[in-house]
């Protein structure tokens, strides 16, 4: 549980940004990843979910967070927790959201999940990217604004994770260079699309059967993109069922080859995960730059 001074304090902030009297009558420690202490917690306005970690080591991270679930939320088209108000006390940054209670699947759960993940990719915008950079995992994810999706995976994905990786001598100055080729093959790789609303990291620990029987996402890396990169990020870990596949193709077909394109989409999540863990993600790397 929350210490008792600590429990105060966030009652206090909480009820200086609602506008309410918030007082935090009970909190329970609950899994929730490898950054984040996270809690159920139980309020005077009803329970709610609260995530803590270190302010000054992950600056903004809530604050973008927060950002994505409302630009996730306000389209209406999935279900997101809403996210109630963030901020920082002791050092300690804060994100409170609603919090969901677990449900049972309903019979058709995949296919509402598929028709509600195409909904998400058919809001657009004119750019690829982003009003502000935000994180993915503990890893600042660049968004600076593209006309090109090449050019945008190319500077704010691909490469500045391959400097990281390289400069952790996770990456060999050979690998280095053929991620640098790649980047240059991209526009003859990748079909042209519009922007996409993305959630960004949409694997299966990313998403619950709500109480209502249907599918909720959390955790956003949100940014606009081209949408394979989402159904290759529920590809990476497994977890989705082929309905939804299948689903989502019928809704809104991807374009020719793109069983082919799965590696090269999934190539940025295992840069990231070689930045943070190391380990057999170089392998799965290099396999995926020998198909190209």
């Amino acid at each position: 549980m929350i210490d008792e001074v600590l429990q105060r304090e966030l009652s206090t902030v909480l009820s200086a940004q609602l506008r309410v009297k918030i007082q935090i009558n009970q909190s329970e420690r609950i899994h929730g990843g490898d950054i984040n202490e996270t809690y159920r917690i139980q309020t005077n306005e009803g329970t709610w979910f609260l995530k803590l970690n270190d302010a000054r080591r992950y600056p903004n991270m809530f604050a973008r967070e927060f950002d994505g679930l409302r630009e996730l939320r306000n389209k209406k088209v999935i279900a997101v927790p809403q996210p109630l108000c963030t901020g920082e006390v002791a050092g300690r940054a804060f994100l409170a959201t609603e919090f969901i209670s677990k449900g049972m699947a309903q019979q058709d759960f995949w296919e509402n999940f598929a028709g509600s993940v195409a909904r998400l990719h058919q809001q657009t915008q004119p750019f690829y990217g982003y009003k502000d950079s935000n994180y993915i995992g503990s890893i600042k994810q660049y968004n600076t604004p593209y006309k090109s999706w090449p050019v945008f995976y190319a500077f704010n994905r691909l490469m500045p994770l391959t400097r990281m990786a390289y400069d952790q001598q996770s990456l060999s100055p050979a690998d280095k260079e053929q991620i640098e080729r790649l980047c240059k093959r991209l526009p003859e790789l990748f079909p042209e699309e519009p922007p996409a609303l993305l959630h960004g990291d949409l694997w299966s620990g990313n998403f619950m059967v709500g109480a209502n029987g249907k599918a909720c996402i959390f955790d956003p890396a949100v940014y606009y993109g081209h949408r394979e990169m989402d159904m290759a990020m529920t590809r990476l870990f497994g977890g989705f069922d082929t309905r939804f596949y299948y689903t989502y193709q019928a809704i809104m077909p991807l374009a020719p080859g793109w069983q082919q394109r799965i590696g090269l989409c999934q190539l940025y999540p295992l840069l990231v995960h070689l930045v943070l863990f190391g380990g057999s993600y170089y392998n799965d790397i290099k396999e995926i730059l020998q198909g190209f």
